[in-house]
């Protein structure tokens, strides 16, 4: 799907605040008047919405992972950028700084455009196979951009038509977002397509729409819709598009993006001219790569801004596989000392050992850092950059299963929820989990919590993960020290950024801020 990150003038597409009076339109300036003519256009318009997720920083190119990650126990800011560093912490002060801030407006953005699409498409004389598959688009993407809105800032206003400068929208409730997400979704989902080929392959599927559906309902502790949602993959059309693929890691490398096990995927691209992150300025040209692996890279390679905690490498040791060997999903996942199990005289930290990079004996030595994201898995990397090409896979069949196993077991199916855990564990050659050890619905999700560590840290989703099971407190600070500065029914959403508040009268600051 490496064509629906071209840039597209109708990204440009603002209200013009000039007074001059032209007869002919500006052909390098349309307006919405002169758009949303053709066919032509409505893909135009629909490549802009997912040219949001590059955008700038501020989603998923780098700020979306610092919210997941390091704001959970799993990470922290560990690098010299003090303000990344107090916001992760909890000591956030300024409401209009830019890591939080930014991430709203973009998201913003990303709704603006998608809200044009699902307004305009449907006036073009065009195929209407297409033109639904393309609104079906739009409405999936504005629901991925308001899942995180209510993530993360829990009360956005809802905004469904294409922005006035006069509007002045008021906060929804937590539940009235959600509800928004969930409508979005379930109408998404009856007009995209269960696949694609060829450049169109990445674009939102059907079992995207069903996964996120799915994770929607889990984040709300709404079992029976969660389960209904992810049996789409289970008993539904989705069974059998969708397999775990044999090497883990291949979920994680640029080389093998968009395989079975894949959803969806944000999909990114090495573009070696480039020399800008602004996707409107048509002038340039805009980076369609992620900056990530730049930043989580470690110290020597990279900025090392974002660092896993220690913890976590405890968590994979809890047991071996069936051969009696260490599960490989730890070294996939982190990078530290003992990457390579015989140690740091044999770990390689892109091309030098560990030992020689960090020592032995030294602070460093204890230093750890997120893997999947980076790219030193390629034969002869010694360095990363602010252009990576390798995809984020946002929705994986694994989180899929194991979403599933949560919402039978809040369901009281907990024996039927066990086949679905034992996949994702045989395929890391684990062994089964007994059933017939009588577990029951505490127990199993104790169990899910420690199968979504060694499955998906440093994806993006812990956060989430602790927030729905109302782990997020002070009490985590003995595994992660900035804990001890989280205040509950506060710090489980970010500040509303004060310039929108003081923009909009309609706006209210989040509770506690």
């Amino acid at each position: 799907m490496k064509k629906i990150l071209l840039l597209t003038s109708m990204i440009l597409m603002v209200a013009s605040a000039c007074n001059r009076d032209f007869d002919q339109p500006n052909p390098n300036s349309p307006t919405i008047a002169s758009f949303w003519k053709s066919e032509v256009d409505a893909i135009k318009g629909i490549n802009a919405v997912y040219s949001t997720f590059h955008r700038s920083a501020a989603l998923y190119s780098r700020f979306l992972f610092y919210h997941g990650m390091l704001r959970s126990d799993e990470g922290y800011g560990s690098g010299g950028d003090i303000t990344l560093n107090n916001v992760m912490s909890f000591n956030q002060t300024n409401y209009n700084e830019g890591l939080t801030a930014g991430t709203w407006q973009n998201l913003f953005i990303g709704v603006f455009r998608a809200n044009q699409v699902i307004a305009y498409v449907p006036t073009i004389e065009m195929d209407e196979v297409l033109k639904n598959r393309i609104i079906g688009e739009a409405k999936f993407l504005r629901a991925l951009f308001y899942f995180n809105l209510t993530l993360y800032f829990g009360r956005p206003p809802i905004i469904l038509e294409p922005s006035e400068p006069t509007d002045r929208p008021s906060n929804a409730t937590n539940a009235e977002a959600w509800a928004q997400v969930e409508k979005d979704l379930t109408e998404a989902a009856t007009t995209l397509p269960l696949s694609y080929t060829g450049d169109d392959l990445g674009r939102a599927t059907r079992g995207a729409a069903m996964g996120l559906l799915g994770k929607t309902y889990l984040q709300q502790s709404k079992y029976q819709e969660a389960a209904t949602a992810l049996a789409f993959f289970i008993t539904g059309e989705g069974k059998g598009l969708y397999t775990l693929t044999a090497n883990y890691q291949d979920n994680f490398k640029a080389s093998t993006e968009n395989n079975s096990e894949s959803v969806f995927e944000v999909q990114f691209r090495f573009n070696p001219n480039e020399n800008t992150d602004d996707d409107v300025d048509e002038t340039r040209i805009n980076n369609t790569g992620t900056s990530i692996a730049q930043f989580y890279a470690p110290r020597g390679v990279g900025f090392s801004d974002g660092g896993a905690r220690r913890w976590l490498i405890g968590e994979f040791k809890k047991e071996n596989t069936a051969l009696g060997t260490r599960d490989p999903r730890l070294p996939v996942t982190l990078l530290f000392d003992s990457t390579d199990v015989r140690g740091p005289l044999s770990t390689m930290v892109y091309g030098r050992t560990f030992a020689s990079r960090y020592g032995t004996n030294t602070g460093e030595s204890s230093a750890v850092w997120f893997r999947k994201q980076l790219n030193d898995n390629e034969a002869g990397r010694t360095e990363e950059g602010f252009r990576s090409p390798n995809n984020l896979r946002l929705l994986r069949y694994a989180d899929i299963l194991l979403m599933y196993a949560e919402a039978l077991n809040g369901i009281g199916q907990t024996a039927q929820a066990f086949p679905f855990v034992n996949t994702v564990r045989v395929r890391a050659g684990l062994r089964p989990l007994n059933l017939a050890a009588g577990w029951n619905q505490v127990q199993f999700l104790g169990q899910i919590k420690h199968e979504r560590i060694t499955e998906l840290t440093g994806e993006g989703w812990r956060f989430a993960d602790l927030q729905r099971w109302g782990d997020l407190g002070p009490e985590l600070a003995a595994r992660d020290p900035e804990f001890t500065n989280f205040v509950k029914n506060r710090n489980e959403w970010y500040p509303i950024p004060q310039s929108d508040i003081d923009l909009n009268p309609n706006l209210t600051q989040n509770p506690g801020y």
